[in-house]
């Protein structure tokens, strides 16, 4: 059975302490997230990622990427340290229900560092991680949330890069992604809103424009072995503006500007900078394009 891969129902968000951040995870899954469907297609097909897959997906959010891979009978292993709420809402949209009353076994999303990730692919040995059948545990590594437009966001990356290559073989594939040129991405102007508010004696986790070389660089820190590129097309569309606003939000591109602003100037100035992106109809279009990169484990 093959599930739905974008229109879910998800149980509505829990405690009123978490209210802010479980809200920011829906959006992110009910909004923003398959705005990258095309670009996670892409590395898939290009991979040809199968039932013989073993997918250990970096910083897996709330699932989507993992789902798609899962639906063409891949084994998928996903790992976020940073967001509970994303990989909460993550679990339930790959437990059983999704796959009818047999459920999936070859599943596992965890709260944590790769490190966490060994007992759902198997044990250590001399040459990493390995399967009861000998293979390399995970023959397919993925990192498909986008760096490029948040200073210090491909630091964070090269070093959870580093930490999950012994769980992979020689030669495995390892797909990074990233922003690509600002004058191919309508987004751009709106995201430049976050470098406006933010504190400009703040650096870490404010916004910046895409560099040519940011995926060849992370994997270059990482001990990896550029092998391919691509770029994708990755339009943003929204219903109307204030569904634009939340899902941009959700992204975490803004959190710098509210922490040196407020929350509603931030919500303003992103529905003014969302304007000439406005159609007829009231809905919201900015065409995107992304890159992707293949590179390979030593």
């Amino acid at each position: 059975m093959t599930p739905t891969l974008v229109r879910q129902h998800l149980p509505r968000a829990g405690t009123a302490t978490r209210v802010d951040q479980g809200t920011r995870a829906r959006d992110w899954a009910e909004i923003q997230e398959r705005m990258l469907v095309p670009l996670y297609e892409a590395a898939y097909e290009r991979l040809e990622v199968g039932s013989g897959t073993r997918v250990l997906g970096l910083g897996c959010g709330s699932g989507l990427a993992l789902l798609m891979a899962a639906s063409r009978g891949a084994t998928v292993t996903g790992i976020d340290a940073k967001s509970p709420e994303r990989v909460c809402l993550a679990r339930e949209r790959l437990g059983a229900e999704a796959w009818g009353a047999r459920g999936r076994a070859d599943i596992q999303v965890v709260d944590g560092a790769p490190e966490d990730a060994v007992g759902a692919g198997g044990a250590v040995g001399a040459g990493g991680v390995v399967g009861a059948a000998g293979e390399s545990a995970y023959n397919l590594v993925t990192a498909f949330e986008p760096i490029g437009c948040v200073a210090g966001d491909s630091e964070g990356l090269a070093e959870l890069l580093s930490e999950a290559t012994p769980l992979a073989g020689r030669g495995t594939p390892v797909v990074l992604v990233g922003w690509g040129p600002p004058e191919r991405c309508a987004t751009s102007s709106v995201l430049r809103v976050a470098a406006k508010l933010a504190d400009p004696l703040r650096t870490a986790g404010s916004w910046r424009p895409a560099l040519r070389d940011d995926l060849e660089e992370v994997a270059q820190r990482a001990g990896l072995r550029p092998d391919g590129s691509g770029r994708v097309a990755c339009p943003f569309g929204y219903a109307d503006v204030d569904s634009a606003v939340r899902g941009l939000l959700s992204t975490g591109l803004f959190d710098a500007a509210i922490a040196a602003t407020d929350q509603v100037q931030v919500d303003k100035e992103l529905a003014e900078a969302l304007h000439p992106h406005r159609r007829g109809d009231g809905t919201v279009w900015m065409p995107n394009v992304f890159r992707y990169l293949i590179a390979t484990t030593p």
